[in-house]
């Protein structure tokens, strides 16, 4: 089946034409394998960490064995001095090692099959041509009625945050805007002291085929990014594996992910391979 979408001038609104669309978008949504996606690949990221195994345990403790109207626990030795006498080497007394700590040996990167990986792709790929799946997410999108949105190419050679407004302002995403930007907090605590000052909503994604000076502008607008369609992965559509994110096309990126092998294709060549297994 053809799917066909608007395409979107920035500059020359009168003239309207339309795009044929990739067979990607043809692949139905699959939650369960792109969560399963999501939460792969995000491993991938995290840091391992652990704790000396003989922390909380280098101290000089004995017990005092009965007869003191004392618990039999471990006591630093010595006297005269605040801790002398005071539970140690065990777990839950102050001063004592941790019961069950992280260890830096554990296995945290979780692997994906290839194939698992393609279809959870062409799956969040297809899901920005749904306006409900989008909406589920909390994005303002009523005032749009044509999805997936595809602009000209001129939107790649967009090199200010000014211009880039207005032209969500033209795609009439303002409510949007005014969404991500309402919903910028302030942080306290450890995450405040590490340098993430504040927090704010995940906006819009544009993916595009061409830098031409628009991808230095990703984050210039508040929780707006830009990556190019090579570099796309599930963790930039569905952040916090929920719903489907709002994304903008180029024409370039359109005609890039006609060369996206769908899974379809990769269905049909698994298919095709078991069958010339049992012959």
């Amino acid at each position: 089946m053809v799917m066909n979408a608007k395409v979107i001038e920035i500059y020359n609104k009168g003239s309207e034409r339309t795009i044929e669309l990739p067979s990607v978008f043809e692949t139905p949504f699959r939650q369960n394998i792109i969560r399963k996606a999501f939460t792969n690949l995000a491993s991938h990221s995290f840091q391992k960490q652990g704790r000396f195994p003989l922390a909380g345990e280098m101290v000089s403790a004995e017990s005092r064995n009965t007869g003191l109207g004392i618990a039999r626990i471990a006591r630093a030795r010595g006297e005269g001095f605040a801790r002398a006498g005071q539970a140690a080497g065990v777990s839950g007394v102050r001063h004592g090692r941790a019961s069950h700590p992280p260890e830096s040996w554990k296995h945290i990167y979780k692997k994906i099959n290839k194939k698992e990986n393609k279809l959870a792709l062409c799956s969040t790929i297809a899901a920005t041509a749904n306006k409900g799946i989008i909406e589920t997410r909390g994005h303002k999108v009523k005032n749009i009625v044509n999805f997936p949105i595809v602009v000209s190419n001129d939107i790649e050679s967009v090199s200010n945050s000014k211009d880039l407004l207005r032209v969500f302002i033209s795609l009439g995403l303002e409510e949007e805007l005014k969404r991500s930007k309402s919903s910028k907090k302030a942080r306290t605590g450890k995450a405040r002291r590490r340098g993430r000052r504040s927090k704010v909503a995940t906006s819009a994604l544009i993916a595009i085929g061409k830098d031409e000076g628009i991808l230095r502008l990703s984050n210039s607008l508040p929780g707006i990014d830009i990556v190019k369609v090579n570099n796309l992965s599930v963790l930039d559509f569905t952040p916090q594996s929920r719903g489907v994110r709002l994304t903008i096309y180029s024409e370039n990126a359109i005609k890039e992910l006609s060369s996206l092998k769908t899974s379809l294709q990769i269905l049909k060549e698994v298919e095709s391979s078991n069958e010339q297994e049992r012959k």
